[in-house]
């Protein structure tokens, strides 16, 4: 048999410890189920923001309480808790010489 391993500190791929360092605030935005794509056309209700119709970690926590859709439907946004020095948006560019 081989070496036990402690796998309540880190995981196999070692995202356990990228996920502890950032703190991050999920909201959810308007709502963007399109009500006539049945039919061919496009046509959202106007739902501008998320609000829970139940306890958080219910089912009905999942359900809009002002539209009635799935919480998949609005736009998620998420908002960094602090510096994140991982910016996939970077504009510069970087030349090696060889």
């Amino acid at each position: 048999m081989g070496p036990q391993q402690d796998r309540s500190s880190s995981m196999a791929n070692g995202t356990a410890a990228a996920r502890s360092k950032e703190a991050k605030v999920v909201h959810y935005r308007e709502c963007q189920r399109n009500h006539a794509a049945s039919i061919g056309g496009h046509a959202v209700d106007g739902c501008r923001e998320f609000m829970a119709s139940g306890a958080e970690g219910t089912a009905a926590a999942m359900a809009c309480a002002a539209c009635g859709c799935h919480r998949s439907f609005h736009r998620r946004e998420v908002e960094a808790g602090g510096d994140d020095d991982r910016d996939c948006s970077s504009t510069s560019t970087s030349t090696t010489s060889g």
